[in-house]
């Protein structure tokens, strides 16, 4: 049990050193830190602006929910973009330069180099979500924080780039170019997220595809409502994909 662990977290440091020194996750994090560090000074400008409109309203939104959730929304949209982009290399780079056989030669399994790979963007991510969250943390001295409201979001944000990352990963074990890896997580995320775009446009907001939309699990947390169904969907998804993503990987392990 110990190896296996050893040789997960192995993968897991030798990726998150490629993720390190490679250009792209460095413009990535710099580029969308800067947009969101944007946004957070215009979202809190018009807080403070409309803050006196506000003082008559006893129950009106206060901090939380008009620049720190709506800031970790502004995130999760660009996790639509950024988390196909971070992992496309992961598998899909190592299959185009001929490294995976190098993998399999030492003594690796599958799910150990899946679960590595995986652990090291999902620790990209958090990192990139905590500097998100610095942001109006930074203000929590001068402000009514909503810490609930704001716990359940960081939640949802944190299990919906687990799922992104999860994809992802997928993807890249699949895909026999980054790009086409890439393409394909973009693809398939935007499909889950609205897949129940057109039941909503026509009045319906139960039965199976509503279910199996991410936007009806993702949403409620956002809005600070914690339901064990909502998590569970996020739990499966991860655990679905990283297992098609572990059963491609040894397919190809027994193909040579």
């Amino acid at each position: 049990m110990s190896h296996t662990i050893g040789n997960t977290l192995s993968v897991a440091r030798l990726e998150w050193r490629r993720l390190i020194v490679r250009p792209l996750a460095w413009v990535l994090g710099a580029l969308t830190l800067a947009w969101l560090a944007w946004n957070f000074t215009l979202l809190l400008g018009s807080f403070l602006a409309a803050q006196i409109q506000r003082a008559a309203l006893p129950d009106g939104p206060g901090f939380t929910d008009l620049v720190a959730v709506p800031l970790l929304g502004q995130l999760a949209q660009l996790a639509f973009l950024v988390v196909p982009l971070l992992s496309m290399s992961v598998l899909a780079g190592e299959r185009r330069d001929g490294t995976l056989p190098l993998l399999f030669a030492a003594g690796l399994s599958a799910p150990q180099i899946v679960l590595g790979k995986y652990l090291a963007v999902l620790g990209w991510l958090l990192l990139w979500l905590a500097l998100t969250l610095a942001m109006p943390l930074a203000l929590a001295h001068a402000t009514h924080l909503d810490w609930g409201k704001l716990a359940a979001a960081t939640l949802g944000l944190l299990l919906m780039l687990a799922a992104l990352a999860a994809l992802g990963v997928a993807c890249s074990t699949f895909a026999s170019h980054p790009a086409i890896a890439a393409a394909a997580a973009l693809v398939l995320t935007l499909a889950l997220w609205s897949v129940n775009f057109g039941a909503q446009m026509a009045g319906v907001t139960g039965g199976a595809v509503n279910w199996l939309a991410m936007s009806t699990h993702e949403q409620p947390l956002l809005r600070g409502l914690v339901s064990t169904s909502d998590v569970l969907w996020f739990v499966l998804l991860i655990a679905l994909a990283l297992a098609l993503a572990t059963r491609r990987l040894s397919s190809d392990r027994e193909r040579g």
